[in-house]
């Protein structure tokens, strides 16, 4: 039911914008975030928002990535900058509304050295 753009192959150092929103309609998404799978790794948190716009991040991202969202499009961003090979993955966005989650069918995002 969520839709993520924005994937490629970028170098090192380079940067990408994620976006993701519903294919339908999902009713107040409270928290929206972003996950990411690399290569024989398990899923792992990115960074997540509030609809207050209370952030969380994890500690390999902080001070590179952003999240946003636009509540009246039930949209949420990841803007990335300063990118490493070992950003590379499958990025997924999630929604939680009313205690269901939503995830996206992931955009790749593949860093090279």
């Amino acid at each position: 039911q969520l839709q993520a753009f924005g994937g490629g192959l970028v170098q090192a150092g380079g940067s990408l914008r994620l976006s993701c929103a519903p294919s339908g309609s999902i009713w107040r998404p409270n928290v929206m975030g972003w996950y990411r799978q690399a290569p024989g790794k398990q899923r792992e948190l990115v960074a997540t928002i509030t609809r207050d716009g209370i952030t969380r991040y994890a500690d390999s991202v902080k001070g590179r990535f952003a999240i946003s969202r636009d509540n009246a499009e039930n949209t949420v961003y990841l803007q990335m900058i300063s990118l490493k090979p070992e950003d590379t993955g499958v990025y997924y966005c999630k929604m939680n509304s009313y205690g269901s989650d939503y995830w996206g069918q992931g955009t790749q995002v593949t860093v090279s050295s």
